[in-house]
């Protein structure tokens, strides 16, 4: 039958540095709009069957972000492009006294000016005359100040689950270890790796499950220091881009050379140009690319230029079916059939884009700890790689990472 005609992708088995991979990944099984993933079971799946497993992805995405959006009015709405962001906050990049005053005189209050520290991003936060909706501000607000960059807050969310407690070894091999990674998410608990952590959002730090996960797998992996920026706390506008681009500020001041972001949210002018700066400062920023489908748009900030772009994959080498999409591709690491000691919980499984990026980075970090700049660091992982193919970018890299300390 046409729908089950599937081609794998037999490459020879090649030795990762500590580990060796027991299977080849399966070929995509198939197209809606944009490529929509290997299957993640045993068996090859009908592709119609692919195909509505994407569609509900996507479906799902937009009724989670409905749900946030209903439940949290009092701190988001949606902005023009039907975004979630902080509710009544307009962020206006590059201001200067033309333009402020006529922002003044359209009723709009400076709530914040500033510059990301450390990076040198010059922004105003404008808050929303009462009446008006996020949306027609920014309208408003660019039709007033034609060729600025005028923006919301855009929300992001973090980009994999936790799951049941389980017991389960280490796995054998060994990597070269070191080097420092920070984490922006949320709070991290319970981590001796962790040098330094700092809030970014009411209430913040506050401990989470997600971040901590994340620090246990950084340690499984062999990573030194860590560095926390919790840009969640208590706040239901947390992960906002604002919030993303000052922790960025702070990383950039502590001389972290790796930051992973297992975040996901739409493009934003200011959190695009905090990117670029710290990228230009010669730090290396990891992404995942999220867990909405290929049906979903472009992740942000994995489709940043310069950005390390990382989907996952499972125990058995296979791309997950619920991995999304960025604009370009660089690493695959795991992302499921692996687990993290949190407190609190003990050993708990893990699945999702968000825990594979942590590992893509600590294997840079790794690198980067020895080698003179993050170009040498980044082709030294790619002798890791395996597996190399559109779906994995550049390879599969700390396969056998999967359990956390």
């Amino acid at each position: 039958m046409a729908a089950m005609l599937l081609a794998y992708a037999t490459v020879p088995a090649k030795a990762q540095l500590g580990g060796v991979l027991t299977a080849s990944p399966l070929d995509t099984i198939g197209q809606v709009g944009e490529t929509i993933g290997d299957v993640t079971d045993t068996t090859l799946q009908p592709l119609a069957a692919a195909r509505r497993d994407v569609r509900k992805l996507a479906r799902d995405r937009l009724r989670r972000l409905a749900r946030h959006v209903s439940e949290n009015r009092e701190a988001v709405e949606w902005d023009d492009r039907r975004q979630p962001a902080v509710r009544g906050e307009v962020l206006l990049l590059d201001p200067d006294p033309e333009a402020l005053q006529i922002v003044g005189k359209a009723g709009y209050p400076v709530l914040e000016r500033n510059s990301i520290a450390g990076l040198g991003v010059p922004f105003v936060r404008l808050g929303v005359p009462a009446g008006r909706s996020l949306a027609h501000a920014i309208r408003e607000l660019r039709k007033a100040l034609p060729g600025r960059t005028i923006s919301a807050d855009n929300l992001h969310f973090p980009a994999g689950r936790a799951g049941a407690s389980v017991t389960r070894k280490r796995s054998p091999g060994a990597l070269p270890r070191g080097g420092t990674v920070g984490v922006i998410d949320g709070g991290i608990a319970g981590s001796d790796r962790l040098a330094a952590q700092h809030g970014f959002a009411r209430g913040a730090p506050k401990s989470s499950e997600h971040a901590s996960a994340i620090a246990s797998l950084l340690a499984g992996a062999g990573t030194a220091h860590i560095y926390g920026a919790d840009v969640y706390g208590s706040d239901p506008a947390g992960g906002s881009a604002l919030a993303i681009a000052k922790a960025l500020g702070w990383m950039a001041q502590q001389a972290v050379p790796v930051v992973s972001i297992s975040l996901v949210g739409p493009d934003n002018p200011l959190l695009a140009r905090t990117i670029a700066a710290a990228r230009k400062k010669g730090i290396v920023v990891v992404a995942a690319v999220g867990n909405d489908g290929a049906a979903a748009p472009p992740a942000y900030p994995a489709s940043y230029p310069g950005v390390i772009a990382v989907t996952g994959v499972d125990g058995a080498n296979r791309v997950l079916i619920e991995a999304g999409r960025a604009k370009h591709l660089d690493y695959a690491a795991p992302g499921a059939d692996m687990s993290a000691l949190v407190p609190g919980k003990g050993r708990i499984e893990l699945r999702g884009t968000s825990f594979a990026a942590p590992l893509a980075a600590s294997r840079i970090a790794a690198r980067r700890a020895s080698l003179p700049s993050a170009a040498k660091a980044l082709e030294a992982v790619d002798t890791e790689a395996v597996y190399p193919s559109r779906r994995t970018g550049r390879g599969v890299v700390c396969n056998i990472c999967r359990s956390g300390l």
